[in-house]
């Protein structure tokens, strides 16, 4: 949306109208089928020489209809707009262990299916029927162990969505020793520093708009860390 100068829509009373050449009598008898459109300077740019470069007259558009004139919002513009506004949730994982590991034994990490669900964003202009909607989809997570004394699952540490709509499988009791899906296990006790376990959520992002329109937009990476203290076995001989 950072033009310096764009078309914005605008309502002309088509009533009040008498004339309007190259229009019959400023359509009105299209009145709510469309809008007029007039060139806006762009407020945050008035100091800008190229705020007022456009200088076209008003010109009629029917609804639904982008202007095909440059510097004309379209449903790309809005689907930019409606990008800058996408919120997903915090990227928060379940583990098991919690924050505290033992060496050589995994520790299983998911996602809650319950709290990663697609996220829709529309932006719209009133009255033109132009608008455009995001969806932001999860599709992986990046676990970074935070030391090289670690072995991921899987090993690129890349997990992906499963059939069940889960990043990973919840730890179950009995399952300490196995290989999680997504997990990791430390090789090397923290020694009283924790690690710093990184997760990172990429959300696949795209848009569709008026007239079918629609395109990808940059995927969105999401991540949060926090410390994992690693213990070795303790034991008792006897």
């Amino acid at each position: 949306m950072n033009r310096s100068a764009r078309l914005a829509a605008a309502a002309l009373t088509a009533s009040a109208a008498k004339g309007g050449h190259p229009y019959k009598n400023f359509n009105a008898g299209k009145n709510g089928k469309g809008m007029w459109w007039v060139a806006a300077e762009n407020p945050d740019m008035k100091d800008d020489p190229a705020a007022g470069a456009c200088t076209r007259p008003p010109f009629w558009e029917d609804k639904g209809k982008a202007p095909k004139v440059p510097q004309a919002i379209d449903p790309k513009i809005l689907a930019a707009l409606a990008y800058q506004q996408t919120r997903v949730p915090d990227t928060k994982v379940e583990l098991k262990p919690e924050a505290k590991s033992t060496v050589n034994l995994p520790t299983w990490v998911w996602l809650d299916k319950g709290m990663f669900k697609e996220v829709k964003v529309r932006a719209e202009l009133p009255g033109t029927g132009l608008f455009a909607e995001t969806t932001a989809k999860p599709i992986s997570l990046h676990l970074e162990p935070g030391t090289e004394d670690a072995e991921t699952y899987p090993a690129s540490g890349e997990c992906t969505f499963n059939k069940d709509g889960f990043i990973g499988t919840p730890y179950t009791k009995g399952s300490s020793k196995q290989e999680p899906p997504c997990g990791i296990t430390y090789l090397r006790a923290s020694d009283g520093q924790p690690n710093q376990l990184t997760a990172s959520v990429t959300w696949e992002i795209s848009w569709r708009g008026t007239g079918d329109a629609h395109g990808p937009l940059p995927d969105g990476t999401f991540e949060t860390a926090q410390d994992m203290n690693v213990q070795e076995v303790q034991s008792i001989n006897r």
